[in-house]
């Protein structure tokens, strides 16, 4: 009696003693003080299919954000509210396609000297992971907050931490890293570049795209390690990545390659580059283009390195036909469209204008 009367008094008081230890910060105050390091990414989009917004985590005080590569960061009009409403003007100033992750800034950064910005410290290791543990998820999803709203909370437990084998349509996500599997549903439209916290507000994932699992066909809520993600981070904000720039499209001869995709009418300044005809018997009806096609992507050779491949965001119909305006005839590129839900990567290739 003696001895069983000794261990039930002890996990009496584990019980009572534990829950006081594990809970030391309530998940509100958590919620508080990591709300003014996550911001609302405002860019390109906003028609059927593309979202015009995202999420992204502050990493420095003077106004270095981390975010998901997407095509919302393809326009000059690149801004950001703050968890306090205010509205900045952003410029994108790497981007690492292979990890599916950006670094972007605040262009008037020195207004932060004097009051500098709350932010995730990447100098310091991330915090070790394990299957099991709480975590919080902070994102925009869904436009959930748009000036000083705080944005969305999950709360979750870490499901997995392994390989990534994810896709979008049939074509694989460029990301193979680890993956942080979680059991809330947190993978949503402007969830993308939200933060993954310890149950203590530290971070450890970048929240991905939406995307399916690659070997059961079932959609996926999951993070990359901010471990995976740390070293473009830090060299960025070095000036170490070559900052993206823009090509002047408008020099580039036409040298006419034919396609047979017809577009729809370009009567806006961006209007989506939607396909309303596919003509017969082209290039474009072999490689499998359909009408109502929206074209996001672009893979062709890169000019000064043909044996590499160069991604372009298609983001108006005057994009489409700049991009394929420097392209040679006999190349095969691949079209990369949003059709029903999905992102599928068609391979074109392009042939001689039958009218000279």
């Amino acid at each position: 009696m003696t001895k069983r009367f000794t261990t039930i008094l002890a996990l009496l008081v584990w019980c009572l003693t534990a829950p006081a230890a594990l809970a030391d910060v309530s998940f509100a105050e958590v919620v508080r003080k990591t709300n003014p390091k996550i911001v609302k990414v405002y860019g390109a989009g906003g028609f059927r299919g593309v979202t015009a917004y995202c999420s992204g985590v502050l990493i420095s005080p003077d106004g270095y954000i981390l975010t998901v590569y997407s095509p919302t960061l393809d326009t000059r009009e690149l801004r950001v509210h703050l968890y306090d409403g205010t509205r900045h003007a952003c410029e994108l100033v790497a981007a690492e396609p292979q990890l599916d992750v950006a670094l972007i800034r605040i262009k008037e950064r020195e207004r932060f000297k004097d009051l500098p910005l709350d932010y995730f410290d990447l100098s310091q290791p991330p915090p070790e992971v394990r299957v099991g543990d709480w975590v919080l998820a902070f994102s925009n999803l869904f436009e959930i907050a748009t000036r000083d709203e705080p944005v969305s909370v999950q709360r979750g437990v870490v499901s997995a931490i392994t390989p990534f084998a994810g896709r979008r349509g049939i074509h694989e996500a460029p990301y193979k890293g680890k993956a942080i599997i979680v059991d809330a549903i947190t993978n949503n439209p402007g969830a993308h570049g939200g933060a993954l916290t310890t149950r203590k507000g530290e971070l450890i994932g970048l929240i991905g795209k939406e995307l399916k699992n690659a070997l059961s066909e079932t959609w996926v809520n999951y993070a990359m390690p901010i471990s995976e993600l740390r070293d473009f981070a830090l060299r960025a904000m070095r000036g170490e990545y070559k900052p993206v720039e823009r090509p002047e499209r408008t020099q580039t001869a036409d040298k006419k390659p034919y396609h047979g995709i017809v577009l729809i009418p370009d009567i806006l300044d961006r209007t989506p580059p939607y396909v309303e005809e596919v003509v017969p018997g082209s290039p474009a009806a072999r490689a499998g283009l359909r009408p109502d096609d929206l074209i996001v992507f672009i893979r062709a050779p890169r000019p000064d390195s043909p044996g590499e491949m160069e991604e372009r965001v298609i983001a108006s119909c005057k994009a489409f036909k700049e991009t394929l305006a420097g392209l040679d005839p006999g190349m095969t590129i691949k079209v990369i469209v949003r059709r029903g839900g999905q992102l599928l990567s068609l391979d074109l290739t392009l042939e001689q204008n039958p009218v000279r």
